[in-house]
């Protein structure tokens, strides 16, 4: 390798490194550059080749990982599964990318989630309902500081999931992973013409009307919190891509 070849590729701004990267090793993936059981370059590898740092790698992995495309095995390497099967219905988290693909997301969880809380009220056991508070608590520490928390925001709603009893619906947000949180993939906060702080804040007083209603037993309750959470978020969305779509025009 020549010393012109080793140095790190000048690229341009991406809207996204680490979304750029999962395109380039799916892309290998599926012309069969990288086939099943194939063990993927090291983070030093990949970091040399495609220019970008050791957490834009590490962003890559984890979203090829929720797309059940790689494994990473503790202390060995991070391996090809078996390809994305092209026919059948599929969602890929790692397509997530999108303000029109965030939105189209969050109306499939209005779907689901109303439901699910609802269940949850009827069917939760004190420890799922510790839980969600575990979650919840970890989720208003991170607003306290500023913190996006999309971990706990996740670990939340999908207790929610698993405390309805049936398991079709926390299979789904499972394999969605955090891609289900807008500000995974949008500054969700400066969408809403809002700051930060002020921003977690609302998103804690949502949370904790939905976790009182399942805690009290309240599916209608709980329906109505969780309905009001999620359009709040689709309402800011929905305004947020007009006014792109009212730029482009």
């Amino acid at each position: 390798m020549t010393e012109q070849q080793a140095q790190p590729r000048t690229r341009r701004k991406p809207r996204s490194l680490a979304q750029e990267l999962v395109t380039v090793l799916t892309e290998r993936i599926r012309s069969g550059q990288l086939k099943r059981g194939d063990k993927l370059p090291t983070e030093s590898q990949i970091m040399v080749e495609e220019g970008v740092s050791r957490t834009v790698v590490r962003e890559a992995i984890s979203r090829l990982q929720a797309a059940g495309q790689v494994e990473t095995r503790h202390g060995i390497g991070t391996f090809v599964l078996d390809a994305p099967s092209t026919g059948g219905f599929r969602i890929d988290p790692a397509t997530i990318v999108t303000l029109r693909e965030v939105l189209s997301v969050l109306e499939l969880r209005i779907a689901l989630e109303i439901e699910s809380a609802g269940l949850a009220a009827q069917r939760r056991s004190e420890e799922e309902l510790v839980g969600m508070r575990a979650a919840l608590d970890e989720l208003n520490e991170g607003a306290a500081h500023a913190s996006d928390a999309v971990s706990a925001d996740f670990q939340f709603h999908l207790r929610i999931a698993q405390a309805s009893g049936n398991h079709y619906f926390a299979d789904i947000i499972h394999h969605l992973g955090t891609s289900i949180i807008p500000r995974t993939r949008l500054n969700s906060a400066r969408l809403a013409h809002d700051d930060q702080a002020h921003y977690m804040g609302r998103l804690m007083h949502e949370h904790e009307a939905i976790y009182e209603a399942i805690a009290r037993g309240d599916s209608e309750g709980a329906k109505m919190a969780m309905r009001l959470h999620l359009s709040n978020s689709r309402e800011r969305l929905r305004q947020a891509h007009a006014e792109a779509e009212a730029q482009r025009a």
